[in-house]
């Protein structure tokens, strides 16, 4: 009897596992509104070539007056004019520029859309927005429709309203919409896309990324507390674009392959309900995201990618960068290390065996394996200048390479679709039983008409 029980239920399962994997049904459908008359594909997108870029920040906290600091070391990026609702940052960022002897920007600040001043003049080419999440969006949007290029830290877009918005704007006025995501120009990151576009991994099949910090100790540096409230009131991956950004390049996202389907689960939120009343002094017994969310992703070709959130345990900083492909391995975290399967062409008829680099051998193998962006000039300066180790001014540098060369940007507005999304459809997944979701085609049909990721050179 007892086997007889085991066989049924066996065969429920198998029944039930077929009837998932072929009902369609079953899955959280998204739309993909149609492109409105008169705009095309911003794919390869280029804009007239300028000898000098004129650049307005916008938000001068953690992330903008670092970015006012890196500018001045980039030749042909010139900071004409500078944003901060606090007068003094605006001021701090204003006297930098003037102690090293820079052209003096205009500054604005005082009022909440202070920024539209700003977005107006004619001496701005390049908006460049580092303020809270809530306003990234908005700023950006109102940027293009001035007929400014703008660059956006992350995350660029917080749900799919604001991500359609951005691309139909970008679209339709033919203005670069780039997501500030620097953890793509990390130098192992780097190395390990050079060394897969070159084979030496075999085809990438599944990848991992993560953001996977402990923010206990910096909620109070973000102005008001903004980052933990935001917390409090959203479930689902809140910042995914560090971990995703860098295996998006290695799978070609958009350039070959897309991703199709989602599913997310979180944990309740154990941790933040007590860092928001220990700086409130209230409890926030409805506090929304969980300590970690974790989230799978399928893509059209049949690849996978684990994407992982937590920044409320104290787990080591970790962005997970894995790459898995069919004859190799590489992975930053908790040390760098690549795993290659290689053959042995003795009498051993060719048995595949696997060989593991790390440190020293791991050390002589990426050397093999430069990206080619990353000249010995550029790998010294990035050094020099800082930004996360070098990883930010490489990104900088990048950006206004491009504009002055009139190539296109190496991250497009579909690029921060993609990896912006995760955040509102792992939500939904969660909301949902962590039922399965549709990831929309963000390029409308067009995300194969590139092969490949490749660098504008």
């Amino acid at each position: 009897m007892k086997i007889k029980y085991l066989a049924l239920i066996a065969a429920a399962v198998a029944t039930i596992s077929c009837n998932c994997k072929n009902d369609k049904s079953l899955v959280i459908k998204t739309d993909v509104p149609a492109r409105p008359a008169g705009q095309e594909s911003v794919i390869g997108l280029t804009a007239e070539p300028m000898d000098t870029v004129r650049i307005g920040v916008v938000g001068l906290g953690m992330r903008g007056s670092e970015a006012v600091r890196r500018l001045t070391y980039l030749p042909g990026a010139k900071i004409t004019a500078l944003c901060d609702i606090e007068a003094d940052r605006a001021e701090g960022a204003r006297k930098l520029l003037v102690d090293k002897g820079m052209y003096e920007p205009v500054c604005f600040s005082g009022e909440q859309e202070s920024w539209k001043g700003l977005c107006q003049r004619e001496d701005v080419d390049l908006v460049y927005i580092c303020t809270d999440w809530l306003n990234h969006a908005p700023i950006a949007l109102y940027a293009m429709e001035q007929g400014k290029h703008v660059a956006i830290e992350v995350p660029a877009a917080l749900n799919l309203e604001e991500i359609w918005a951005l691309i139909n704007t970008s679209e339709r006025t033919r203005k670069h919409c780039m997501m500030l995501e620097n953890c793509v120009y990390d130098f192992f990151e780097l190395n390990a896309l050079a060394m897969a576009q070159s084979g030496l991994f075999g085809e990438i099949i599944h990848a991992e990324g993560s953001y996977h910090h402990n923010l206990d100790p910096f909620w109070d540096e973000y102005w008001h507390s903004w980052r933990l409230d935001y917390n409090s009131k959203h479930r689902g991956d809140l910042y995914p674009t560090h971990g995703i950004g860098p295996i998006c390049q290695a799978l070609n996202i958009h350039r070959g392959d897309r991703f199709t389907t989602l599913v997310a689960m979180d944990t309740d939120p154990f941790t933040g309900p007590k860092s928001y009343e220990a700086r409130n002094g209230k409890p926030c017994p409805d506090f929304k995201n969980g300590d970690e969310t974790c989230t799978l992703i399928r893509t059209i070709k049949g690849k996978s990618l684990l994407i992982e959130h937590d920044v409320m345990t104290p787990r080591p900083y970790n962005r997970m960068y894995q790459l898995v492909g069919t004859e190799g391995y590489a992975a930053k975290y908790p040390v760098n290390q690549f795993c290659l399967k290689e053959k042995l062409t003795a009498e051993a008829n060719e048995i595949g065996h696997e060989t593991v680099y790390s440190g020293d051998k791991a050390k002589e193998l990426q050397a093999g394996y430069r990206s080619v962006i990353l000249t010995p000039e550029l790998e010294e300066a990035a050094k020099m200048v800082g930004g996360h180790g070098g990883m930010d001014f490489i990104m900088d540098y990048r950006l206004v390479y491009c504009l002055r060369k009139g190539l296109p940007l190496d991250m497009d507005v579909y690029d921060l679709a993609e990896w912006c999304c995760v955040s509102d459809l792992s939500r939904i997944s969660i909301e949902n039983g962590c039922a399965p979701v549709e990831v929309p085609d963000f390029t409308r049909g067009e995300w194969d008409k590139v092969d490949g990721f490749k660098y504008a050179l």
